[in-house]
């Protein structure tokens, strides 16, 4: 298999650390695609009409993506425990725990829109305003509601993955959340996190 993949891109790196985790991960080759919605890749669109990454190339099958298609694919492919919970509460939370992380990553960009790649003259300040607001809210939810003793599974993997791009971003922090942020340094050191660095930057 191969992953169209960004080397800064948080859901790009969230299929990857999942490939890990699974023990996946030397199955799959790795290839770097910049994209961004104003510089067409053609090779990506080839695969994923989107235009986005992560893509994983399947042989003889059609390509996967996003990154929820494609880690849930994954989970079918080994013997081990399901990171992707099958049943009952532990099933709703994980995905629910994923949404937040999907929401977070997806506020992120909008706010670097807003901040640093559209042009000054056309940036929205209270637009800008609004998706600080989404971020600081789920750091709240997530320091009440999210419970990091379970076993790991695909929320946690999509949280790390979301809450280190945003600190690579040097977008508004979680740190002030002590329970969170313990959680979040201890995940890091994980292996997956450890092979997996963010590096790079957007080419509009």
């Amino acid at each position: 298999m191969k992953l169209l993949y960004q080397t800064h891109s948080p859901y790009a790196r969230k299929a990857l650390v999942f490939a890990h985790e699974a023990g996946l991960a030397e199955q799959i080759e790795v290839i770097h695609h910049e994209t961004s919605p104003l510089r067409r890749n053609e090779a990506v669109f080839t695969a994923n009409p989107l235009g986005k990454v992560p893509v994983l190339l399947r042989p003889g099958l059609p390509a996967l993506f996003d990154s929820d298609v494609i880690c849930a694919y994954l989970d079918t492919l080994h013997s081990g425990r399901k990171l992707i919970p099958t049943e009952g509460e532990a099933r709703w939370r994980a995905l629910q725990v994923q949404a937040v992380a999907q929401g977070l990553a997806d506020a992120g960009i909008a706010i670097r829109w807003e901040t640093q790649r559209r042009p000054k003259e056309l940036r929205y300040p209270a637009l800008r305003d609004g998706y600080v607001e989404k971020l600081l809210a789920s750091y709240d939810w997530l320091e009440r509601e999210f419970d990091p003793e379970g076993a790991l599974d695909i929320g946690q993997v999509a949280l790390a993955t979301a809450l280190s791009w945003l600190e690579f971003r040097e977008l508004p922090t979680f740190r002030p959340r002590a329970r969170l942020t313990r959680w979040f340094e201890q995940f890091c050191q994980r292996r997956s996190m450890l092979a997996t660095p963010l590096w790079g930057q957007t080419h509009d």
